[in-house]
């Protein structure tokens, strides 16, 4: 099939859209920015880059600019991943993964950060590495109630090996203070798919009173790699592990029929008029059995809508085929 992926596609009613966004983007994070544009980072293994558009399906076209490269040696020299841009308190932040070219112990998270009004310009800083309590990967920041929150995917989760979710209070953007706290560990059958037991790729969405924490579950390359969701009312202690209730199962999962699989780690975030709530996700079209899931550039950025339940929890819904026409978000022209 001939690459239809960007296209803007008029009808009568509606302009429309298709999936993937980029066709190699995994790990893809989308933050919109009071400024009126989308910014995107992807694991890209050598170096970090920012997309900058005025819409989310505009992503492909859109400007983008390299902005850090590692050195050639040292602890964050190889494997740059799931890179996040933030922007608190008035600058711009970048957490990303990292480590010596080693094994899973020399993995840590490290931070960037830009005081320019526009992330695309001004200076990065590296910062260092945030003061994790384990080794790991996949760092991310709330700021809830005046306060910063970090959590991570930590590795060494004991009796299985793999890695587990904790969370901590930031005293800055780059210093944590306090406990690092587990408050989920892959403990269930569909977290434990493709031979390793994963919690990883956390990721928040504040709504309807409550704080929800998406993650994603089991080995990256199995097509089962999922995602699952945790749930905390919004004036409870985030800190206390009994806090958070875990969905029984997958709240987004592969689709044989419509040829989605593996889809994770993802990212939220809103249509340009603020009325529409977007999941932002990577995925493949083949299974693991038709092809090689362990080259993660074939893994691609989409996005579609997502519906919220009566009870004002998420509902994902199921993951659409790629090059399926979809109207674009509201507000959009």
């Amino acid at each position: 099939m001939e690459t239809q992926t960007h296209n803007i596609i008029s009808s009568q009613k509606n302009k429309m859209f298709m999936n993937p966004l980029l066709e190699s983007g995994p790990d893809p994070y989308i933050y919109k920015h009071t400024d009126g544009y989308y910014y995107l980072t992807i694991t890209l293994s050598d170096h970090i880059a920012i997309w900058k558009s005025p819409t989310i399906t505009g992503i492909s076209t859109a400007e983008k600019k390299i902005i850090w490269s590692p050195p050639a040696e040292g602890p964050y020299s190889h494997n740059i991943w799931a890179p996040e841009i933030h922007y608190i308190n008035g600058k711009w932040f970048i957490y990303f993964t990292a480590n010596d070219g080693g094994g899973d112990d020399t993995r840590q998270i490290f931070v960037l950060e830009n005081s320019s009004s526009d992330p695309l310009l001004g200076k990065w800083h590296f910062r260092g590495a945030v003061n994790t309590d384990h080794p790991g990967l996949d760092g991310t920041v709330l700021q809830h109630n005046d306060e910063l929150y970090f959590i991570y995917s930590g590795y060494g989760y004991f009796p299985d090996y793999g890695s587990a979710l904790y969370i901590a209070k930031m005293e800055n953007p780059w210093t944590l203070i306090g406990e690092n706290i587990l408050i989920s560990a892959p403990a269930e059958a569909w977290e434990k798919q493709g031979g390793m037991a994963i919690n990883e790729g956390p990721i928040f969405l504040k709504r309807n009173g409550k704080v929800f924490l998406v993650f994603s579950a089991s080995a990256t390359w199995s097509d089962d790699y999922c995602l699952g969701m945790l749930t905390a009312c919004e004036t409870a202690n985030l800190l206390d592990p009994d806090s958070w209730a875990k969905y029984p199962g997958p709240v987004f999962s592969k689709s044989v029929k419509k040829r989605v699989f593996s889809p994770g780690h993802n990212s939220f975030t809103q249509s340009p008029d603020g009325s529409e709530d977007w999941i932002v996700y990577h995925a493949f079209s083949f299974s693991e059995d038709e092809g090689d899931h362990g080259l993660g550039r074939l893994r691609n950025p989409r996005v579609q809508k997502i519906n919220w339940k009566p009870d004002g929890t998420p509902n994902f819904g199921t993951p659409l085929p790629a090059y399926t026409p979809m109207v674009i978000p509201s507000g959009e022209v």
